[in-house]
């Protein structure tokens, strides 16, 4: 009897242990044309590379994999300085054409290897390529979450009506700063700390 729950008190550390420490293993954070050809039409750029800055940290921190596309950027550059500096080096970096990022000739073989069940997204603009990427992920039976402080347009009326229409197909619509807090779950994560740092600095 003592062993039997002795084993289950083991089961239970283990379960809690893999859910404190492991939130994140099918998540992904898709960095999506962050290009300063663009940039510097978003009215908002400064805000939104704050935030995506924060996002891609906290990401790191909680070991979410990371991919970023680039549109044409043999024409168009490569993606601003003020981002790229805070990503790990191993990090894929996909150019593309097309407007949708899982166009992009090794994005979806990205997401097989990685495992990846549901995707973060940030990036420009909201009413081009993120939606794009949102629609071909959804169709794939990819779960997505826009990070609302982490996408932006050149118009700004045009992103009410292209979020109302994601959130009608079921696509997630949260502040990253909501989501992080999720991944976290508790106070007692061994990354709060750290995590709150990101926040106070952000």
């Amino acid at each position: 009897m003592l062993c039997q729950i002795y084993l289950l008190l083991i089961i239970h550390h283990i379960s809690t242990f893999l859910k404190m420490y492991n939130p994140s293993k099918h998540l992904g954070l898709l960095l999506i044309d962050f290009q300063d050809v663009f940039l510097k039409e978003i009215p908002d750029r400064e805000r939104l590379l704050k935030r995506s800055t924060f996002a891609l940290k906290a990401a790191g921190l909680l070991d979410i994999s990371v991919a970023v596309t680039e549109q044409i950027p043999e024409k168009l550059g490569a993606t601003t300085g003020a981002l790229s500096g805070y990503w790990e080096v191993n990090t894929p970096v996909f150019g593309k054409s097309a407007f949708s990022a899982f166009e992009a000739e090794g994005l979806q073989r990205w997401i097989e290897i990685k495992q990846i069940d549901h995707l973060l997204l940030a990036g420009i603009e909201t009413s081009i390529c993120v939606y794009q990427t949102a629609l071909q992920a959804l169709g794939a039976d990819i779960g997505v979450t826009l990070l609302s402080d982490c996408i932006s347009e050149r118009r700004l009326e045009d992103r009410a009506p292209v979020l109302e229409q994601l959130l009608s197909m079921d696509a997630h619509i949260l502040p990253s700063e909501t989501i992080f807090y999720s991944l976290l779950g508790s106070a007692e994560h061994p990354q709060f700390r750290e995590f709150n740092k990101l926040v106070k600095e952000a």
